[in-house]
């Protein structure tokens, strides 16, 4: 599995070249960081042996003997992922999984020595990568932990362009927007010039104005940036009425 590290250098490369400088903002974040492989495990001799497994690899691992020690972590913004037992004390592996549903960017891959399959049909419909009964072959689990970190690089990158969209969106002022909105709706210059009550020519510069904020190449962009940032926010208004 040696050659694990590098598919993950390459998709690492693809993950900062994407990010730019935007995860860079964030003092958490680093495209060019090792990526974490979290291990939640009451067991210390299996956090010790997966400890070693993982840094053989060419990962950081960092363990954990409960999911309360693992939460009470600060979130990080590097490649990672979750190797997590499901029998734990206080909040179990399943409990867990639902209190970081919300981060994409951190796949777990359970493991466990007593599952059964409506347990793992539960965990997999989650979101789950894999679920391994102990004991599991080394090489599954490497191959699981490879495809969560891709997949963590994947959602981070996308975390970061939408951030990044919504900083552009946020730099226009609220004519610009009201702008934007109108353009993005199908409406002529001359018609959004009726709607807002206000000369063409205006029209035109703040048009210019939204495009070079927003770095949008063409209206079909801006069209495009304001479906995303609707989806973004999960909501159906458009992006300038909140």
């Amino acid at each position: 599995m040696k050659g694990a590290a590098v598919q993950i250098v390459g998709c690492t490369m693809i993950f900062s070249s994407t990010l730019g400088h935007e995860v860079g903002a964030s003092p958490m974040a680093s495209a060019n960081a090792k990526p974490i492989v979290f291990v939640v495990d009451d067991d210390e001799w299996v956090r010790e042996s997966l400890e070693t497994l993982i840094q053989d690899e060419g990962w950081q691992p960092e363990t954990f003997g409960s999911a309360q020690e693992f939460l009470d972590r600060p979130r990080t913004f590097t490649p990672s992922c979750l190797v997590l037992d499901i029998s734990l004390p206080g909040l179990n592996g399943l409990e867990l999984q639902k209190r970081v549903a919300q981060r994409v960017d951190l796949p777990i891959i359970f493991i466990t020595g007593h599952g059964d399959i409506p347990m793992s049909v539960g965990a997999m419909k989650a979101g789950a990568v894999e679920f391994l009964t102990k004991p599991f072959n080394d090489a599954v689990l490497l191959k699981a932990i490879q495809q969560a970190l891709e997949r963590s690089i994947i959602a981070l990158a996308r975390e970061a362009e939408m951030r990044e969209l919504r900083d552009h969106y946020s730099s226009l002022t609220p004519r610009e927007r009201d702008v934007m909105a109108l353009v993005v709706s199908g409406l002529l210059n001359k018609q959004v010039a009726g709607e807002l009550g206000i000369t063409e020519s205006t029209v035109k510069a703040h048009r210019g104005q939204v495009m070079q904020k927003m770095k949008a190449k063409s209206v079909a962009d801006l069209v495009k940036m304001t479906a995303r940032l609707h989806q973004g926010s999960g909501t159906n208004h458009s992006p300038s009425s909140g």
